[in-house]
């Protein structure tokens, strides 16, 4: 009889070929899906054909994704080498899903690159960790490998999704398959629905402040209870997408109806398994929050682990504000922070990057309840235009620095809240700007004040996000 295994070993026991596993164990493992993007790509590229060969074929095209994201809006010439590597990579191979950002002239001095006029008319999809659910790559009991830290933040599917060196993608992309040792699972319970005036983004944070940054080192991150069930899908990734940031090998949601709907109207296969915890599953570690008294929480430069609640904050000046990326760049932290700055005006300026074209559109079709807008009303994109915001097109931009003619990069020493997911020195451009990171609702209250402000001051009630995200 199988020992009790959690969601996380049940997956790489199936993909091992093994009745079971126990943490500890080194297990070969069959990779269902392997991504890199413009960054990684080209050196996972290089690897492979030294190894394997010039001439070798990837173990199955139809399994490998490529999503340009990184450095896209940039006048770099190297930047734009990178996405010529990927384009005569993917011609050769054959490989089905590669999202080329086709407003990119590669060619040596081709300077900044006009952004894609209609983002429903591109092949461009933004930021990977968006768009891997988007276009249907994500499923449940799957195992999905990146060449991307923050590739863990689809366990918010109730998969295995682990971040890899060039090597190790270099070697799947080869053979289809990796070598693990099985992690030790940590259990986050929280209970109570989730209030009006919290996210996702204060959960992890809340978290890792009590672990520290190396808390879940080489640890499966097990999020569940009532109040993760009661957050958006969306917000759930947000969870999963900074395990890493607690050293985590991977973060784990349970699926549900919500999981479910998603994966069924986009998955690219028909099938996939749904694993839960064994009764008796042994954990390395739990802990308990209880929603109803937990606090908008902030992370103070230089570490995700530095926490404080945003009312302790409050003497901190701020010179700009950031909404973006793949931690907060999703449709429904975009309603979140349009509902809050709906009818007034920043007093910082505040940089806003879709996370996906396809965020980018509903944008501009949505209102801020999530619906489509109605003949007078404005748009999320109006919204968020009239409170004085500045609107990029959607990438990773400024969460990763990034050339200095980035848009929203840090370029001297300020102060930064952030919906961001890292705040070491530099990470967001300047070495001594200071990123502090914090929810969309708390980033949007800090906009309008210019200092760091905890949301309760702005709300209230629950914010609608109507059918934003959920298929």
């Amino acid at each position: 009889m199988a020992r009790p295994m959690t969601i996380t070993e049940k997956i790489l026991a199936k993909h091992a070929g093994k009745a079971d596993v126990k943490p500890g164990d080194n297990v070969w493992i069959d990779v269902d899906v392997l991504m890199t993007h413009d960054v990684c790509g080209p050196g996972t590229i290089g690897i492979f054909k030294r190894e394997f060969g010039e001439d070798a074929k990837v173990w199955d095209p139809d399994r490998v994704v490529i999503i340009p994201d990184h450095y896209i809006f940039t006048a770099d010439d190297k930047c734009h080498r990178n996405i010529q590597i990927l384009r005569d990579f993917v011609t050769r191979q054959g490989i089905r899903y590669y999202y080329d950002p086709d407003f990119v002239n590669a060619n040596e001095g081709s300077g900044m690159p006009s952004p894609y006029r209609d983002p429903t008319k591109t092949n461009y999809k933004g930021v990977c960790h968006k768009a891997l659910p988007e276009e249907g790559h994500l499923r449940p009991g799957e195992v999905l490998l990146g060449t991307d830290s923050h590739t863990c933040t689809a366990g918010a599917f109730g998969q295995f999704a682990t971040g890899v060196g060039n090597t190790d993608a270099a070697f799947t992309l080869g053979t289809g398959k990796t070598w693990v040792k099985v992690p030790p699972t940590m259990k986050f319970v929280f209970h109570g629905e989730i209030p009006p005036y919290l996210t996702a983004k204060d959960l992890i944070l809340a978290v890792i402040g009590q672990i520290s940054v190396s808390g879940a080192t080489y640890k499966s991150m097990y999020f569940t209870g009532e109040g993760i069930a009661s957050l958006t899908l969306e917000d759930r990734m947000t969870l999963t997408n900074m395990a890493i940031e607690a050293g985590g090998k991977n973060g784990v949601c349970d699926v549900d109806d919500k999981t479910l709907n998603y994966v069924k109207a986009r998955s690219t296969r028909p099938e996939w398994e749904v694993f839960t915890d064994d009764a008796g599953a042994a954990y390395d570690y739990e802990f308990e929050w209880d929603l109803g008294v937990m606090e908008p929480m902030v992370a103070k430069p230089h570490s995700p682990d530095n926490k404080a609640t945003a009312r302790a904050c409050e003497d901190t000046k701020l010179d700009r504000a950031y909404v973006g990326s793949c931690t907060g760049g999703k449709i429904t932290d975009m309603i979140m922070v349009a509902a809050l700055l709906d009818g007034q005006q920043v007093k910082i300026p505040t940089f806003v990057v879709p996370g996906s074209t396809e965020v980018h559109a509903d944008m501009l079709r949505m209102n801020i309840r999530g619906e489509d807008k109605k003949l007078g009303e404005k748009s999320i994109y109006e919204t968020l235009e009239a409170a004085g915001c500045n609107i990029g097109p959607s990438s990773c931009a400024a969460c990763l620095g990034g050339p200095k003619d980035t848009f929203g990069r840090l370029n001297e020493a300020i102060n930064c809240i952030s919906t961001t997911n890292r705040n070491f020195p530099g990470r967001m451009g300047d070495k001594n700007a200071g990123v502090f990171l914090a929810s969309p609702l708390t980033v949007a209250a800090s906009a309008l004040t210019g200092h760091v402000t905890d949301p309760r001051e702005f709300v209230s009630e629950p914010i609608v996000t109507g059918s934003a995200g959920l298929v």
